[in-house]
């Protein structure tokens, strides 16, 4: 059978998934009458200790509403330059919403420096957008952000008159990792987007959580968005799954890593740095013409991962989900050990 490594979007929906969504309860839910959507929603903000939250069809959907609701035309947000809300949504906050993003190089923790932040941030001037949003993201390449950090920035943000959106794909890997409610992580931003359909294992869908006012602002920009679902309740039904679930069970993914870092310690050719295998992913580097032929082997052996050009460089990455054990991981090593003895 096939091992996809590639990211932790491969999964299945689990059997209990799939018989939930069978049995739904449904409703149409752009008149708020789906009462399983509704579940969700609440479930969602009570878990990140917000107001309310929105049903969304994907995270790029989530994060884009967001940002249309915190931001106007001509306004701007800063974000880091390798961040999913700037380089892999397609430029929507500027081809849709007219917001400039301002992109900043991050720190190797995931971080953004606050001092260059505070550079970035535009004077009450005509002659600049105005600076209105701060965008952080975490888990980040795997790395869980600091919680004191998230304090400071925080603080800084509030100082500003900056507002904070989290795109928190992954952010309950951050939670299990650092052994807090994913809420402690949540309340030092106005919005967080959550996705469902990565690590949590459910088909489709992502969450922004937030207050009722921007919540009211977010559910309008997705009708806009053509994100109405109607009964969506079939796909929120997993999500409720997986958010009761599926959060605890995170620390296998982790724990997978760990043991595929280790395997790939040993083997010359191939570079790993533990201090940032953190969560549920393992990027390793390797000699530039290296990477593509070593992809095009493990695919020979039914195993996928990513690597070269959507990842910027001679750089593979490897994610673990519930749908990958320690034994596929064991066959992931044999596999690249079995490469480079090679020769590679």
């Amino acid at each position: 059978m096939m091992i996809d490594l590639r990211s932790d979007t491969v999964t299945k929906p689990t059997p209990a998934m799939r018989d939930a969504m069978g049995k739904a309860e449904v409703g149409d839910d752009v008149y708020g009458e789906d009462p399983t959507v509704n579940r969700l929603e609440s479930l969602a903000a009570e878990m990140l200790g917000k107001e309310d939250a929105v049903f969304a069809s994907s995270g790029t959907q989530s994060n884009l509403i967001a940002l249309l609701s915190h931001c106007q035309r001509g306004d701007e947000y800063i974000v880091g330059q390798y961040a999913h809300t700037y380089k892999y949504e397609g430029g929507g906050a500027a081809v849709l919403g007219s917001i400039q993003p301002q992109p900043l190089g991050f720190e190797p923790d995931g971080t953004l420096d606050l001092d260059k932040v505070a550079h970035a941030v535009k004077p009450d001037d005509f002659h600049f957008a105005r600076t209105r949003l701060l965008c952080l993201e975490n888990t980040h390449r795997g790395i869980a952000l600091p919680m004191e950090y998230l304090a400071r920035a925080k603080s800084f943000a509030r100082d500003r008159g900056l507002a904070m959106h989290l795109d928190g794909a992954r952010v309950f890997n951050a939670a299990v990792k650092l052994g807090v409610p994913v809420a402690d992580i949540a309340r030092h931003f106005d919005s967080v987007s959550i996705c469902l359909s990565k690590g949590l294992g459910a088909p489709v869908g992502s969450l922004l959580c937030t207050t009722q006012a921007l919540a009211k602002e977010a559910r309008r920009w997705r009708k806009v968005l053509g994100g109405g679902m109607r009964q969506a309740g079939i796909l929120a039904s997993a999500g409720i799954i997986a958010l009761q679930q599926h959060v605890d069970r995170l620390v296998e993914d982790h724990a997978n890593a760990a043991r595929l870092a280790d395997g790939l310690s040993g083997i010359d050719g191939i570079s790993v740095d533990h201090a940032a295998v953190q969560t549920n992913m393992v990027f390793a580097s390797m000699s530039p013409d290296v990477v593509d032929r070593l992809v095009d082997f493990l695919a020979g052996r039914d195993i996928l991962i990513l690597g070269g050009k959507m990842l910027g460089g001679p750089v593979i990455r490897i994610v673990t989900h519930l749908d990958v054990t320690s034994e596929d991981i064991d066959t992931l090593v044999v596999a690249i050990k079995e490469f480079f003895a090679k020769g590679a």
